[in-house]
């Protein structure tokens, strides 16, 4: 079978395909994760895909994802027949020879597209023996920026076919804390929506996705080829200091500047709209109801002109005019009756608006210029590069320009140069019935400003990006990184100088807080550095030409080498097994259309007898939780369980004791644990909108209810070790069916309702159950239910720990997977501190916890306390004599 060219997509509309595309039928994607990490804002997101070949001859198995415009793709890897793949940065000119060369031979040859307003396309494929398996992993960076006051991480999942392993796991840690959580899109939605699980501390958040088969089919944005859609993870940070928050670590810094407590600056702002021919219809249509929204959104102190355009300027009014309510309402008639005919002139309407503006200054104001167009200057100027000069020198760097394009006939180049020589950003509104939506949606960021003339100062600072800012707008946000001059923190001093409604302000911090230093944080932080480099030098290059473009671009694409980023100016040649020749793969611009090379760039059809062995490379560890560490006892715990309505954690610490359970109904110190002989494995449960969770201690060998689900018959069980740094040492499953799952850290044997037993190692398949063993975990899937049972092990220990991914959708089910959160009021006593749950005052100390689950290992806090007390409920409720 001949192999398909990797096409150009623009904007969600595919281009024709020059060759057919490889049979989907013919492979199966057996596992597909994403795992995404988001650490003060900077997001890293790695994309698993596991594919075998069904069929008794070698096929061509294809890997196809969507990634976020505003990220560049650092790693590419296939993992085949025991040998890695990696996908090499080189530049253009070097990656253009491999891919001319390669096309030239009729090989195969691929690009990264552009499908739509916030996402490109990344496609490669590969021929597979049959039979035989291939792993492809891509891992993607983006600096997740600041928009009406809250973040965006944005997560494509159309993997092209139901998938029974799949799962999209997002850990997000904010030392600053998170003030809020959402999940959005069209996968967070109707029959998806159980599928997700989310969990919120005061720092850290973790948002699981882990739909069903069957919920990948029946979804409204699903079918017979599995999901297709957005899962949005929406979060804000909170901000307790007025200088920002400022992260120092391995000699880089990154600071991130967000006040809110300031008093909004009234603005002047001019709209310049293009009422041309080729906005009649729909176009002028939308245009005209979101000036009207706009216009609605004014503050009565904020002062504004509107100005049409085609080959003439049409006033509503010469000067600038108090947003009264009179004013407001003819500018929504002018508005209302806006036609849509003749030529574009772009220069003298621009000029206009900038002439206007400045002929009515006015102290303590924002002054903003908004130009609205769908396409290329027709009359009057119609030299570019005059127009972007004649427009530079009327502005004279005094506001900014927002250059808004209207569908695709624009030049967004041209746009987005004369935006970024103005102190402005461009940006593209797309012909879709939300354009009016879109419109209003880029004003609100503009709407309220809250600073003008930002300054950022850093003394003891170098390799600065961008640290002056014409303006900051209430929601948004301003970051800046640089290096720290030899990494001498004491020295170094961040200030901020700017504008305000009230004058002059100054915000400045000489104890900045500083990150620890690890590995970790040193390549996290210097990566933000770069990202932020690349960013902004290829901003400046757009606006420059001669010897200073050239530096700039020769600066920003060493870094993109050195980070093995993939620019504007890299590509990644990604090369591939003898037979299968290699792919080169570029980032697209904005809205550019990539040139379809035609037959000539077939893929080869060349298989290969060669068998393809499948490897498991692990990407970072997953998120289940905080395993922890407690108090001077020294006693620890880990997360048994965590969702949306409660998380527990567990381990073992203490031998049991005749006075133990007396010793649970009672406040446990810490002094009473430093003499605890009995074993006995500490709990901790979630709480609703307090910082700190319950924790308690279980008795060892004790075997718990974890999860009883009457209507389906289904009860889980787990059995608790009896032996010091040890979890649960068997997690039984009993089924409708008669039949009961045991799971150990070596496998897994299911017993007949007849007694008959029979062992699998790792996986088990059944109409009633699916276990799917990995590395260090089994995937258990029944009916609505579905959970992870984790594989951990301390000081050369093993012990298992269950995590309910999906909870069932009946309300009828019980166990301590499924505990409520807890609801407490934190009393202020001395000595002794005191809780009151459910009106009953309760005694409890304060120890902490490490959260073992991933490798920042963070510490938190919890209340400790008896069972009894944190359960509300007897600890017999939860215990089963045997299973």
């Amino acid at each position: 079978m001949g192999r398909a060219l990797m096409q150009t997509t623009l904007f969600g509309l595919l281009l024709t395909l020059v060759t057919s595309l490889p049979n989907k039928d013919d492979w199966d994607i057996y596992s597909f994760h994403i795992n995404s990490t988001v650490t003060s804002r900077y997001a890293t997101t790695v994309i698993t895909s596991r594919m075998a070949n069904r069929m008794n001859e070698s096929k061509e198995v294809e890997f196809q994802v969507r990634i976020p415009k505003n990220a560049f793709i650092s790693k590419f890897r296939m993992f085949m027949d025991g040998q890695v793949y990696d996908g090499v940065v080189k530049t253009k000119e070097q990656a253009q020879q491999q891919y001319t060369a390669a096309v030239s031979r009729g090989q195969s040859a691929g690009l990264v597209s552009s499908v739509g307003r916030t996402l490109e396309e990344f496609k490669t494929s590969v021929t597979v023996a049959a039979h035989q398996k291939v792993t492809f992993e891509l891992t993607y960076e983006e600096l997740l920026k600041r928009r009406h006051g809250k973040y965006e991480l944005q997560i494509h999942a159309r993997p092209m076919q139901p998938v029974s392993d799949f799962k999209v796991d997002v850990y997000i840690d904010e030392k600053a804390g998170i003030s809020f959580l959402e999940v959005k899109g069209g996968l967070s939605t109707k029959a998806l929506a159980n599928a997700i699980t989310k969990t919120l501390t005061d720092k850290q958040a973790w948002v699981y996705f882990y739909p069903t088969e069957s919920q990948q089919k029946t979804c409204d944005s699903c079918g017979e080829q599995g999901m297709n859609g957005d899962l949005v993870i929406v979060y804000d940070v909170k901000r307790d200091i007025s200088v920002g928050d400022i992260k120092a670590s391995g000699g880089y810094f990154v600071h991130h500047f967000a006040p809110s407590s300031l008093p909004r600056i009234p603005k002047n702002v001019v709209f310049v709209i293009d009422q041309s021919g080729s906005m009649s219809g729909r176009k002028i249509q939308q245009t005209r109801t979101a000036l009207i929204h706009i216009l609605n959104d004014l503050n009565e102190d904020d002062f504004f002109g509107l100005i049409t355009f085609d080959g003439d300027i049409f006033h509503w009014k010469r000067e600038l005019v108090q947003a009264t309510k009179t004013n407001v309402n003819s500018a929504k008639t002018f508005a209302q009756n806006i036609p849509a005919s003749g030529s574009t002139d772009i220069n003298a309407a621009v000029l206009e608006g900038a002439r206007i503006l400045k002929a009515h200054p006015r102290e303590g104001s924002a002054w903003i210029l908004i130009l609205l167009t769908d396409g290329d200057p027709t009359s009057g100027v119609t030299n570019l590069k005059k127009i972007q000069s004649n427009v530079r020198k009327a502005v004279a760097g005094k506001f900014p320009l927002y250059c808004l394009g209207f569908g695709f006939r624009v030049n967004f180049e041209f746009l987005e140069k004369m935006s970024l020589q103005n102190n402005g950003v461009a940006r593209r509104i797309y012909e879709d019935s939300d354009a009016d939506l879109q419109l209003k949606g880029f004003y609100e960021e503009v709407a309220t400003p809250l600073l003008t003339n930002v300054t950022m100062m850093y003394t003891g600072g170098t390799n600065l990006t961008q640290t002056h800012f014409t303006q900051y707008y209430n929601g948004s946000e301003i970051v800046v990184a640089g290096q720290i001059t030899d990494n001498d923190i004491e020295t170094f001093t961040p200030e901020v100088i700017a504008i305000s409604g009230t004058g002059s302000v100054r915000f400045s911090d000489t104890n900045p807080t500083v990150e620890s230093t690890d590995t970790v944080s040193d390549r996290r932080l210097q990566r933000v550095w770069a990202y932020l480099s690349v960013k902004q030098l290829l901003d400046k290059a757009l606006q420059l030409s001669g010897p200073e473009k050239d530096r700039m671009r020769e600066e920003a694409l060493k870094l993109s080498l050195k980070y093995s980023f993939v620019t504007s100016l890299t590509s990644m040649v990604v090369t591939k097994p003898e037979g299968d020749n290699s792919d080169v793969l570029h980032k697209p611009k904005e809205g550019q259309m990539q040139p379809n090379p035609g037959s000539s760039a077939r893929y080869s059809s060349a298989g290969r007898s060669r068998g393809v062995g499948y490897s498991h490379v692990p990407t970072r560890k997953e998120i289940h939780g905080f395993p922890v560490h407690f108090g001077r006892a020294g006693a620890h715990a880990h997360l048994l369980h965590i969702e949306e309505e409660a998380s527990l954690l567990i381990r073992p610490q203490y031998k049991m004791g005749p006075d133990l359970r007396t010793r649970l109904s009672t406040v446990v110190t810490s002094a009473d644990l430093l003499v605890a002989d009995p074993v006995v494995h500490r709990f901790l449960i979630k709480t609703e909108n307090q910082s700190l969770p319950l924790c308690f201690n279980v008795p060892g060998d004790t075997r718990l209810k974890l999860l009883h689900h009457p209507s389906e018959e289904l009860s889980v069980f787990g059995h608790l070790d009896s032996i010091k740094d040890r979890g649960f040492k068997i997690i039984g499953i009993h089924l409708k069916n008669g039949q009961f799952v045991e799971i150990t850290t070596v496998g897994i044997s299911v017993r007949q309702s007849s007694g008959d037993m029979r062992s699998f190692e790792r996986n088990l398949v059944s109409p009633d159950i699916t276990v799917t063993g990995r590395d260090k975990e089994f995937d258990v899937a029944v009916g609505d239910t579905r959970m992870v049972v984790l594989i951990h092990e301390v000081d050369g220990n093993k012990f298992l720990w269950p995590v309910l991914r999906q909870k069932p959708s009946d309300n009828n089910i019980d166990g301590i997977l499924v505990l409520k959160p807890a609801v407490y009021e934190e009393l202020q006593q001395s000595p002794s501190t005191k809780l009151k749950i459910r009106d009953q005052e309760i005694g409890v100390t304060r120890s902490s916890a490490v959260d073992y689950s991933i490798s920042a290992a963070p510490t938190l806090d919890c209340w400790f306390m008896s069972a009894e007390s944190a359960l509300q409920r007897r600890l017999d409720d939860f215990t089963v004599a045997k299973f």
